[in-house]
């Protein structure tokens, strides 16, 4: 071949090159986008009604010391130990919808065996009352996306337990510069591929597949924590994981017809990750209450961010905002409580350090650099403690708004972030409106108040033991990793 057809042929595949990069670049950039905003299944992002009653009953976990090496250490315990109630106490259904169900852990450290415990507990159910239905929705990393089974799920099934792994891939995508590879070129590798990868969650964990593992870096979760029966529903932030069973967590107990919107929401998620539209849950045949102190309401998603953002927009001068969360960052939600502080709402943060994550050690992120603008954007007007986390997380995903003489709170599985608020991720909380002066406001906020006070041990931190000015180059690249949204938050 002579040099110019060679030249000629050079160009012709360049062409050819050029021409299959910009195809796959259109599609890759459609991809992104439809899979950032397409239509979300039925029934996802829901708002229930406002039901009056007069119980709303609060359990806590709490793990804390006298000091930062962990003198005295004391294990308060009480979330599971009322599931494990509940599920005795139930005899039409019981349906949970859990994010994390296992037992893995490397620390050396004699957690709770929550994992086992619920299990037993439900076979022992099912085993006194055969007919009892019993559904269990949860999220594929139980399984490490298809890697393995869960020893404890799979136990399940075998006695007529409904165990239904959530469809993510129904679900928006929170990372689209990850996502637009993963949609168009790598989840299609891998077929049946052997298991050789170390489980990032823990080195006792069964090894993922690389197609498993693509999966997991396409981050996104059914990340509630419900627990329904016919007499009574539990929302909470609180997994039953072994490794998490020291976390710091909250949850709520509600009974009468809020059950039945509960179980609505919970509804969609089966029928969509079924495939078998027209799937139903039981329900409680219940009139709602015409009375009651407090108004409750389920809500999910990013119906959990409006109800937040408008009830902060509503706070004035002499208001007061208290937080308890493991992750806030959310733009919106950041913004909106900046300037109830600058109005003259009183805000107060309890938050987790990010300091660990299952033995781990983490960067800080995102806490302590949106603290920074916290601090700054308000001009020192917000008051921020750290948790100290002297085994495990402060899990909880608190807020308490206290506008005038009525307190709205919400409390549940979403932290404070746009994978949790903006439809991404699979969310619950329960929305409580309770007058200032009841008795569920005066629980949490002595409950609050001994952790911001340390009334009985060291369970929180002044700001500045975490705290540092970010460098230039720092906040670069955390409002990189915010703009690309590449997190895990």
């Amino acid at each position: 071949m002579n040099k110019k057809k060679r030249k000629l042929f050079s160009k012709k595949n360049r062409l050819i090159m050029w021409t299959a990069l910009g195809i796959y670049f259109i599609i890759y950039i459609g991809v992104i986008l439809y899979h950032t905003y397409k239509q979300l299944p039925k029934g996802i992002s829901y708002e229930g009604e406002l039901h009056k009653t007069d119980e709303v009953d609060v359990f806590t976990d709490l793990t804390y010391a006298q000091n930062q090496d962990g003198d005295g250490m004391v294990h308060e315990n009480y979330i599971f130990d009322e599931v494990y109630a509940m599920i005795e106490s139930a005899e039409e259904f019981i349906v949970l919808d859990l994010f994390l169900m296992d037992h893995y852990n490397d620390q050396e450290i004699d957690f709770p065996k929550i994992a086992e415990t619920l299990t037993t507990k439900l076979l022992e159910k099912k085993e006194s009352n055969p007919e009892i239905e019993i559904v269990i929705i949860n999220d594929p990393l139980n399984t490490g996306y298809d890697s393995y089974y869960s020893k404890w799920l799979k136990k399940l099934e075998d006695v007529g337990v409904e165990v239904v792994y959530t469809d993510l891939d129904t679900l928006r995508d929170s990372m689209p510069i990850y996502s637009g590879l993963y949609r168009t070129l790598f989840r299609w590798g891998d077929i049946g591929g052997k298991s050789w990868i170390p489980n990032a969650m823990s080195k006792e964990a069964p090894k993922l597949r690389l197609a498993s593992y693509v999966r997991l870096l396409n981050v996104k979760a059914n990340h509630r924590k419900v627990v329904v029966t016919e007499q009574s529903g539990l929302v909470s932030s609180s997994n039953p994981h072994d490794a998490s069973g020291f976390h710091g967590n909250v949850a709520f107990k509600v009974s009468g017809a809020i059950i039945n919107d509960i179980l609505e929401a919970e509804e969609a998620v089966l029928n969509y990750s079924t495939g078998q539209t027209g799937q139903t849950l039981p329900r409680i045949e219940v009139e709602d209450a015409k009375e009651g102190q407090y108004k409750i309401q389920y809500v999910t998603e990013q119906k959990i961010k409006d109800v937040l953002i408008k009830n902060l927009a509503s706070t004035e001068k002499g208001d007061r905002v208290r937080i308890g969360m493991y992750f806030i960052a959310e733009p919106h939600v950041v913004k909106a409580v900046t300037e109830a502080a600058k109005r003259g709402v009183e805000v107060q943060l309890i938050l987790d350090p990010n300091e660990n994550s299952f033995g781990n050690d983490k960067s800080g992120l995102p806490n302590r650099p949106v603290v920074q603008k916290l601090i700054e954007d308000s001009g020192e007007a917000i008051e921020v403690r750290w948790y100290n986390t002297v085994v495990g997380q402060y899990h909880t995903k608190l807020v308490m708004i206290e506008n005038g003489d009525t307190v709205n709170i919400l409390n549940g599985s979403a932290n404070l972030t746009e994978r949790t608020l903006d439809n991404y991720n699979l969310e619950s909380d329960l929305h409580v409106i309770a007058p200032k002066d009841s008795e569920l406001a005066k629980e949490l906020n002595a409950y609050f108040e001994r952790l911001w006070k340390n009334e009985d041990a060291l369970y929180t931190l002044d700001v500045e033991k975490y705290q540092s000015a970010m460098t230039r180059p720092q906040r670069v690249i955390y409002a990189l990793q915010e703009w690309l949204k590449l997190t895990s938050y």
